[in-house]
């Protein structure tokens, strides 16, 4: 038997797509600039880094938790990578007198900063599963000690005068591509493939719907909190190293308020606060939508403080929706 189409479903179920396709076609109309090749690709470059901490912490959220370490990671792993590869001519080089083949340095570089990143989501992921302190708890204190380690590392002082090779991997291209956006996509696939095919991704659905039925179930709750952790920061940690390669240059200023960029992509994505519920698709959707957001202001002449008031609305009504949405749920 035939089933006649639901439109009211279908809506509720592609809302976040059809929220993009009637943004994409407002900016559209309001700046012919905007569909042009030349701003498409600056809007994917410039949020590919933001979209890759999104991906990282939409994890966090579906498991019912929530990270704010993550722009004081891009910040300490922009500033380690940036210290090893600087040109050794430079006058005020960090480590003096060093000089790695760029066969070596520059993957050198770029793996002490993933790592050094990294190492903070394994200990916010301890800190949360062996000691209950509430996620929003442990990474603030996170964001605030990684921040402060990044500016005692540089002693505040930018790292510049990077290699050329290394800041191709933030700055070049394939095909007239950016390596942002295929890095991008890359982690997007991998984020999907997580989520939808591995254990490790129906044990994060199930910990955020109810962390105690889980346990019940077997699931090792703590093992896969740190699991969900070190995602998070490893994805912030390789931002902040194209981040680096991107600017030519480490600054432990790098990543200020990129958390709060990140948390708000996931949320009118329809990751839920309350966890267990949210798809990689929505992710990239609502990044896709504050890229067109802020893109479409920019462009417009829009002020920067009137640009930080739109999101902040935005952000509230993703909330109330998804809210709103799993009230009736329930």
């Amino acid at each position: 038997m035939n089933k006649s189409f639901d439109v009211k479903k279908f809506a509720s179920k592609n809302s976040i797509y059809i929220v993009l396709i009637f943004l994409i076609i407002v900016v559209t109309i309001a700046s012919p600039k905007f569909l042009t090749v030349g701003n498409i690709i600056n809007l994917f470059t410039t949020e590919s880094i933001k979209g890759l901490l999104a991906l990282g912490v939409a994890f966090c959220i579906l498991s019912k938790g929530i990270d704010l370490s993550l722009g004081s990671i891009v910040a300490l792993s922009a500033v380690v990578s940036a210290s090893l590869i600087q040109n050794p001519t430079y006058s005020a080089q960090m480590f003096k007198g060093l000089d790695m083949p760029i066969g070596i340095g520059v993957p050198v570089a770029i793996v002490a900063g993933i790592l050094a990143g990294t190492i903070f989501g394994v200990i916010n992921g301890a800190l949360i599963a062996y000691t209950k302190i509430p996620p929003f708890i442990a990474t603030l204190g996170s964001m605030v000690v990684v921040r402060g380690l990044a500016m005692l590392y540089t002693n505040a002082y930018p790292v510049p005068m990077l290699k050329n090779e290394f800041k191709t991997v933030g700055q070049g291209n394939i095909l007239g591509i950016p390596n942002l956006l295929i890095i991008l996509i890359l982690f997007a696939l991998i984020a999907w493939f997580l989520l939808n095919h591995t254990k490790f991704g129906k044990n994060v659905y199930a910990i955020g719907g109810n962390d105690v039925a889980a346990r019940v179930a077997g699931i090792k709750v703590k093992k896969n909190i740190i699991l969900v952790y070190t995602w998070s920061s490893f994805c912030a940690a390789v931002a902040g190293v194209l981040l680096a390669a991107r600017t030519g240059s480490g600054i432990a200023t790098l990543g200020l308020n990129y958390e709060l960029d990140a948390i708000a992509a996931a949320t009118i994505g329809g990751v839920s606060h309350n966890g267990g519920v949210g798809r990689i698709g929505g992710v990239i959707a609502g990044i896709l939508i504050l890229g067109v957001v802020n893109n479409g202001l920019l462009l417009l002449g829009v002020s920067p403080y009137i640009q930080q008031i739109v999101k902040g609305l935005i952000i509230v009504g993703a909330v109330v929706f998804d809210m709103r949405k799993n009230a009736k749920a329930a």
